[in-house]
């Protein structure tokens, strides 16, 4: 079986050498557990290793992504990337092509124009943060790292980042499991490894909509203690599903590194 690191050592090691080729991975947890920094070391990881990546963050701009990535030890700008939003056709095939809410935004136009050749009388109009914007978004990324012909398998392997999920149907958390199997369907290929992250409430420990996890071939869930009880923040994560796979089943101690990221303790 073909592995695909996520970055983390230690966490590798937990999936008896790392994610299983082709499957979505689901990273559950309230804010500020390090959803999006394990997300940062699974395309570092990539990148290093001659994976093209698609990162899609509607959470915070992607200048921002590669700050704090280079503070925690793995530097983006080494890499070739490339902004659905930039108005210019990149210069080179780009190892990284990166999907923020200005792309969303961009491609949300994009849509509502071609609804209006195509139906002038009755105009459906593409909000950013759509699964259809989404959709189109992703498969846009392939063509522009060149990794598919006429939006079919890729050549090579790709990543694909989406950090976070939640952000789609926050306003309709019903749609959730809907939007989710939508998604999949519509850029799932066996050649492609996707990290998502899904927000959990910090109140009630519960997700943001019902069904990514259900989809999802692995899930990761992280969480930390109670700040007022423990008196410091103490993260952990957890391997609650992953298919293909064996995996361990006890929680590991998450610490937050400068220059390193990520560390794993075994509890």
């Amino acid at each position: 079986m073909k592995r695909v690191s996520t970055g983390v050592e230690e966490l590798d090691r937990a999936l008896e050498g790392g994610i299983p080729q082709g499957s979505w991975v689901v990273v559950t947890g309230e804010p500020g557990v390090g959803k999006s920094i394990l997300c940062m070391h699974f395309a570092y990881a990539g990148l290093r290793s001659g994976d093209p990546v698609v990162y899609v963050t509607t959470e915070q701009e992607f200048r921002d992504v590669m700050e704090q990535a280079r503070q925690l030890g793995m530097d983006f700008s080494k890499f070739s990337a490339y902004n659905i939003a930039w108005r210019k056709e990149p210069e080179e095939l780009p190892e990284i092509v990166v999907i923020d809410i200005f792309g969303l935004l961009k491609v949300a136009r994009q849509l509502t124009e071609k609804a209006k050749e195509e139906s002038p009388e009755k105009v459906r109009r593409y909000a950013a943060l759509s699964i259809d914007t989404l959709i189109e978004a992703i498969n846009e990324a392939y063509d522009l790292l060149a990794v598919a012909k006429e939006r079919g398998t890729p050549e090579r392997h790709v990543r694909l980042v989406i950090d976070s999920m939640s952000a789609f149907w926050v306003d309709k958390p019903v749609m959730a499991r809907k939007y989710s199997y939508q998604l999949k369907i519509a850029t799932h290929r066996e050649n492609v490894t996707a990290l998502l992250t899904s927000q959990y409430a910090p109140t009630t420990r519960q997700a943001f909509g019902f069904g990514l996890e259900h989809i999802a071939d692995g899930v990761i869930h992280m969480w930390m203690d109670d700040v007022e009880s423990a008196k410091e923040v103490r993260r952990w994560l957890i391997v609650k599903k992953m298919r293909m796979t064996n995996h361990a089943t006890r929680a590991y101690r998450v610490r937050i590194e400068p220059s390193r990221g990520i560390v794993l303790e075994p509890a």
